[in-house]
């Protein structure tokens, strides 16, 4: 018998679009995949009947020989940061517990209308805060691998952990997810799968919570770049209810696919080479070069000058953003209310609040609401602002000398949960090599390159000029082929 579980986005597609398996056997076996994975706690929801009607939907329009859509029978995990109407949606913070939105999310409209089923709704960094998916307030969520010689649960990475677990355990073939500072590429680098942030304004934000909005951008996890592609495909274009939406045409991302790099040249950023870099993040980064020259591309050293002053101005612009954002989270409309005996308005504010939001959530409102205050407004916002512009230059200028940027995704391979927890900075450094692609808002991807010593992943990234999306999978499917990347996590769980 098939086993539906270890078949990619495209191959489930292809099956029920042939007719050699029906939509609905693919998502009964991927329900009871989710069933009996509670030890991975990567689902906040399950919507098996969400799975079952749209897989049912589209095995009728098969048999009516309708044309099937790009997502047609593939059962998905959506990370629950998108709205889903009539399904909790609260981004995993306790101050949204228990809210139905009455609406659907644009991405996740337009996956259903590709012919997507939801699996159920994935845990994730509250808020979208955190790189390690330690503040969820419905708890951590476990990768499911495990380093050699030890049984300690690792981290999935953060803030799309529910996601990037989900995929590699193979719950799911792919799931989306959200990119801020590097929330899909970092936890799709530690999980050993494949995920792209694209442009920003490349999908919609509509119906998306909110952390900070200059920055958000969706994207797709799931085990191969073509997939990647695909779904990417099903959730991009042009929505005019956000205003920050591109109006551009969708290319055909997956079909014009091509590892032939020929003519091609990849810059290799001098500034992402630290002091105390892991060696093995080191010797990964060179062999992707190696595979790079192989594909046929030119590989030529750029500067990005501005690279150490990114990270410092995106924990300024972020949580600034997310200070501005969060403010709507009041108890009086919809969400937690926390009313104390007695209790005036302010009261009520401060208490929902309180009990609403974790302890990084929190530590973040505090720090961009002293950013943005009257005394430090010019000192930290606008030069962090000033910051970003010098980052999206520094982009700019070494695209002039070349299509793609290489660099390694993460500075390290999966950590133990609760190793940073008492750490925010060392927490922070994380996501030292994705921030600066968001600061520009360029399309990144991360594609899985080796396992360490300790048969862990690590990941390679791409970045490429605004709206050469194009450019960025060919690039990460010429590492993909040389890399032959197939391992898999054992199961545990």
């Amino acid at each position: 018998m098939t086993d539906f579980t270890q078949m990619g986005l495209k191959a489930i597609r292809d099956g029920v679009a042939a007719g050699d398996f029906t939509a609905r056997e693919v998502a009964e076996v991927h329900n009871d995949a989710v069933a009996t994975a509670a030890e991975l706690n990567a689902f906040i929801v399950t919507t098996p009947d969400h799975a079952l009607a749209a897989a049912d939907a589209v095995d009728a329009a098969r048999a009516a020989g309708e044309e099937l859509g790009p997502m047609a029978g593939v059962p998905i995990g959506m990370k629950d940061l998108f709205a889903t109407k009539g399904v909790q949606s609260t981004a995993a913070s306790h101050i949204l517990e228990g809210f139905v939105p009455p609406y659907e999310s644009t991405v996740s409209q337009k996956l259903w209308d590709a012919g997507a089923g939801m699996l159920g709704k994935l845990n994730m960094d509250q808020f979208a805060m955190g790189s390690s998916n330690e503040t969820s307030y419905f708890g951590n969520v476990a990768s499911p691998w495990k380093k050699q010689g030890s049984n300690a649960t690792l981290t999935p990475g953060g803030s799309s952990g529910g996601s990037s677990a989900a995929v590699a355990a193979r719950l799911c073939p792919a799931a989306t997810g959200t990119d801020t500072g590097g929330s899909i590429r970092q936890p799709a680098a530690i999980t050993g799968i494949t995920g792209i942030k694209p442009t920003y304004g490349r999908c919609s934000r509509w119906g998306i919570v909110a952390f900070a909005s200059s920055l958000d951008q969706a994207g797709p996890m799931a085990r191969s770049v073509e997939d990647c592609a695909i779904m990417l495909g099903a959730m991009a274009g042009f929505d005019p209810k956000d205003s920050t939406s591109i109006d551009a045409p969708v290319p055909d991302w997956a079909g014009l696919l091509d590892a032939d790099l020929a003519g091609k040249t990849v810059g290799i950023p001098r500034e992402y080479r630290m002091d105390g870099m892991d060696a093995e993040i080191d010797a990964s980064w060179e062999q992707g070069k190696q595979w790079l020259r192989d594909a046929g591309a030119n590989v030529v050293d750029v500067s990005l000058p501005h690279t150490k002053y990114a990270l410092p101005a995106y924990y300024i612009i972020a949580p600034a953003e997310a200070s501005s954002n969060l403010a709507r989270y009041d108890g009086v409309r919809y969400g937690l209310r926390d009313l104390p005996e007695g209790a005036g308005l302010q009261d009520m504010y401060a208490a929902t609040r309180s009990a609403g939001f974790g302890d990084e959530v929190k530590r973040r409102i505090l720090i961009g609401t002293y950013v943005l205050s009257a005394g430090f407004y010019d000192a930290y916002y606008t030069q962090a602002q000033k910051v970003r512009t010098l980052v999206q230059k520094d982009f700019m200028d070494a695209f002039e000398q070349c299509d793609v940027i290489l660099a390694p995704t993460t500075p390290n391979a999966a950590f133990a949960l609760g190793e940073m927890t008492d750490d925010p900075l060392a927490m922070y450094l994380n996501d030292v090599f994705s921030v600066p692609a968001s600061l520009a808002g360029l399309p990144a991807m991360s594609v899985p390159a080796t396992l360490n010593k300790d048969g862990l992943p690590l990941g390679l990234q791409i970045v490429g000029r605004p709206m050469d999306e194009q450019g960025v999978l060919n690039a990460g499917l010429a590492i993909e082929q040389r890399a032959g990347f197939t391992a898999q996590p054992e199961k545990w769980w």
